[in-house]
């Protein structure tokens, strides 16, 4: 008898340890909303291809980053280089790509058909995902260049951007609040990359690389010549902040690039386009695993700017007031995560 209750203690102990670890297994699964969404979704079966920009520039490896997140997911996918932000408006619009980094100024612009998509019909299909990181104006030059302010450029080799980039757009406007235009520069349509090339063969005076900040190509220019920064300050800031309010100010501490002091600047966001195309479940699912730990851990691997800047807080940032319109997968993950309220 006292062997058989000894048994049947042991075994109320086994039974009633095993029901606890169940208890634990429980709490520690996926709540089950993000369960039932994933299932929704055959990963298999969609092919995501993210649109990013030069491989000089930042653009690059975060969306490389991106593509490896989904990728992981179990979602086909690439990543493609390309011109940046106007290349890839276009390219999402035409259906040659389901996700695309590009600068929010642009983006507002071709949506309400003004500056550089001025005569044009308004892209009112895209639609955004998420907000990224501020791009900084950088307007790069040399020392040996004697350019200190904007006005000193007038008459200058000077490299805008690819025709109707998004660094090409923001040139236009920030000659126009210095009360300039391109007539008053020798103004070449280069890509940063390829004027920052040519700045050290002395071939070019000054650069506009609109970027996250710590950018590549402006770091090696360093190694070889002294970096300064033409600020964007005073009656120009205004100018510009007041007849397009997409732009905020900001600086480049001196820190980032070794200069000798910090610069004041503009920046605007970058913002991850996605197809319109795309279904509402797949949008959400592709934004849960973004924002998983594991996600946000490989895009933050990518570039110092991406582990800055881009988390659940912030994804909303460049979006909120402005013509932007979030796809509606998006919106809902955004609802059910008490972002959107």
């Amino acid at each position: 008898m006292k062997k058989l209750f000894a048994m049947l203690m042991a075994l109320m102990v086994s039974a009633a340890m095993f029901t606890g670890c169940g208890g634990g297994d429980k709490k520690a699964e996926a709540p089950k909303d993000q369960k039932a969404q994933s299932q929704k979704v055959d990963r298999s079966k969609e092919f995501v291809t993210v649109l990013t920009g030069p491989t000089s520039g930042i653009y690059f490896p975060i969306g490389g980053a991106f593509s490896k997140v989904v990728g992981e997911m179990g979602y086909k996918t690439s990543a493609t280089a390309t011109g940046a932000t106007g290349e890839n408006i276009n390219a999402i619009l035409t259906g040659k790509g389901e996700m695309a980094i590009a600068m929010s100024d642009s983006v507002i612009q071709a949506v309400e058909g003004f500056g550089a998509y001025e005569g044009k019909p308004k892209a009112t299909d895209l639609r955004v995902m998420m907000g990224l990181w501020p791009n900084v104006v950088q307007i790069v030059t040399t020392a040996d260049s004697g350019i200190k302010t904007f006005k000193d450029i007038k008459g200058k080799r000077v490299g805008v951007g690819a025709p109707n980039s998004g660094v090409e757009l923001n040139a236009r406007m920030i000659f126009e609040a210095n009360g300039m235009s391109y007539a008053d520069a020798k103004v070449d349509y280069l890509s940063y990359g390829e004027a920052i090339d040519q700045m050290k063969n002395g071939q070019c005076d000054v650069a506009f690389v609109t970027s996250g900040l710590g950018n590549a190509t402006i770091k090696e220019l360093g190694t070889a010549k002294e970096v300064v920064f033409v600020p964007v300050d005073g009656d120009a800031l205004k100018n510009l902040t007041k007849k397009y309010p997409f732009y905020i100010e900001w600086k480049i501490p001196k820190e980032t690039y070794g200069t000798k002091a910090d610069t004041v600047t503009a920046a605007v966001m970058n913002v991850m386009l996605v197809s319109k195309n795309l279904s509402d479940d797949v949008v959400y699912d592709i934004l849960d695993g973004i924002y998983s730990q594991k996600g946000l851990e490989t895009i933050g691997a990518s570039h110092a700017t991406a582990k800055r800047e881009i988390k659940p807080e912030t994804a909303l940032r460049g979006i909120t007031g402005t013509s932007l319109k979030l796809h509606p997968g998006a919106e809902k993950y955004y609802k059910a995560k008490g972002i959107i309220k």
